[in-house]
């Protein structure tokens, strides 16, 4: 199956309105919905505290990733420090919060896209790429005319505004959003964001609407499409169900979902008792029965 990149249809001409587009947005930041409107080509920063270039922690072919990204040489990962969400349980947190990393030029982000291809990685995939979307897109500009023909894989954590969305149209092959909260208390309490559940339900449409029906090749590779990532927290399996309602009834039930276990204290869970332990293997069942029952078709 050749399936060819979305991005290797982009015109130059498309290709500069988008970059002209994203520059206009960092000169007053609004790339995310914390709509900080700091000038951050002046090196002011908002939320995420990032400047204009990539900021990055580490890149390597990833085996950790679901199957069909990972295949048989690895997931093409890039880790982007900082993050416009404060997740009080994020178990990348030195990375997020901390802010671990160095500030790359745009070439070599291209650079280190074009090796991860050169070793025969499937994917490029931008892990917190939502602050960060301009040094990523003029990266993977040098880098397509290059010869970079790899999927490009959003990353994010479902936190987005529209109007960036759209941007990103007809570059994304792959969303892959975390869906955290069912409620927008929820958002406030845990991740010190307004509006978390009204905002990411709007993201996820528009996704969805961007990028279609999966596309997964003979090897098992996806390669086009919607992959939901929502991790089960302890003590609240109907923030689970009310995420799960959402995809089914107003997305798509032929979406790739992955329903984590993997919840543990991190960071400063400690200070949230309802936090304050994994969950169980009754409360993750309950979850995957209740996507089973909704008739979700492709569970990662």
């Amino acid at each position: 199956m050749n399936i060819q990149v979305s991005y290797k249809g982009l015109k130059e001409k498309h290709w500069q309105e988008k970059l002209n587009k994203l520059e206009e947005i960092l000169s007053s930041c609004t790339l995310c919905p914390r709509n900080c409107k700091v000038n951050r080509l002046k090196k002011e920063t908002g939320y995420c505290r990032t400047f204009e270039k990539p900021y990055i922690s580490s890149a390597f072919p990833h085996f950790g990733e679901e199957k069909e990204l990972v295949g048989y040489h690895g997931s093409g990962t890039i880790f982007f420090s900082n993050c416009n969400l404060s997740c009080v349980f994020c178990q990348n947190w030195e990375i997020s919060a901390s802010g671990e990393g160095r500030y790359i030029e745009y070439e070599d982000l291209a650079d280190i896209m074009l090796e991860l291809q050169k070793r025969g990685c499937h994917n490029i995939n931008l892990v917190t790429p939502t602050h960060q979307i301009y040094g990523i897109f003029k990266a993977l500009y040098w880098a397509s005319k290059r010869g970079l023909q790899l999927p490009i894989v959003y990353n994010c954590g479902g936190y987005e505004n529209i109007e960036t969305l759209k941007i990103l149209e007809g570059v994304i092959d792959i969303y892959m959003p975390d869906f955290k909260y069912g409620s927008n208390e929820m958002g406030i309490k845990y991740s010190d964001c307004n509006n978390y559940f009204s905002i990411a339900k709007a993201a996820l449409k528009e996704m969805f609407r961007q990028v279609g029906e999966l596309i997964i090749d003979e090897y098992g590779l996806l390669k086009r499409g919607l992959l939901v990532r929502h991790l089960v927290l302890p003590n609240n399996v109907e923030n689970s169900f009310k995420v799960l309602d959402f995809l089914a009834e107003e997305v798509s039930t032929k979406i790739l979902l992955n329903i984590m276990d993997q919840y543990y204290p991190a960071y400063k869970s400690s200070f949230y008792p309802e936090l304050s332990r994994r969950i169980t293997k009754t409360e993750y069942n309950e979850v995957i029965e209740r996507a089973k029952k909704l008739g979700f078709k492709y569970l990662a």
